[in-house]
């Protein structure tokens, strides 16, 4: 499976987090693949120290600090040594409701976790997180959906400068917890 199939697979998998007042998890409902020689993925240059995560074998945790401002999540999507991800843009909340909206400060269900910053910052996801084995039970990881996702849409990726023209941002039509702009995501 390569990172973009893993990106449209993702789609209607959940997101676990335990913390210390209960679990809180949310239905994937938008990635981004960042394939393998992707002038806009981490990987790009090759490892550092920072992005390291994201040559692990396919399933772990790459969490990066975004602008000095917000952590994002991401899942290393290729074999061992090579560099690549798959960034989790959105989740429908699920479970933990309450301690998504004390963690973000917001009431509106819709907008706990419709963004990568968003979404890091309800589930209280940080560096403290990186590499963590995402196909384990543990602080954090990914479940099975108990329902078939649905339509599932493809567009251009948000907010990048580099190989943007790339169709590698992957949604499930029609949820209201998808993030950017409505005329990406018909």
């Amino acid at each position: 499976m390569d990172t973009a199939s893993l990106a449209r697979m993702l789609i209607g998998k959940v997101v676990v987090r335990a913390l210390p007042e209960g679990l809180a998890s949310g239905r994937i409902v938008e990635t981004e693949a960042y394939v393998v020689g992707d002038a806009a993925g981490h990987a790009y240059r090759g490892m550092t120290a920072r992005n390291r995560s994201l040559f692990l074998e396919r399933g772990h945790a790459y969490v990066y600090l975004a602008y000095g401002i917000s952590y994002l999540l991401n899942v290393s999507s290729e074999v061992a040594g090579v560099g690549g991800g798959v960034l989790i843009r959105a989740l429908e909340p699920l479970q933990g409701i309450g301690i998504m909206r004390r963690n973000r400060g917001i009431e509106r269900v819709r907008d706990l976790a419709r963004g990568p910053g968003r979404l890091a910052e309800a589930l209280r996801i940080d560096r403290s997180l990186d590499g963590l084995d995402l196909c384990r039970e543990g602080p954090l990881w990914l479940a099975r959906g108990e329902q078939e996702p649905g339509e599932i849409g493809q567009s251009v990726r948000i907010g990048i400068a580099r190989d943007a023209h790339r169709v590698l941002r992957f949604y499930l039509r029609d949820s209201r917890f998808v993030s950017g702009p409505r005329s990406i995501n018909g």
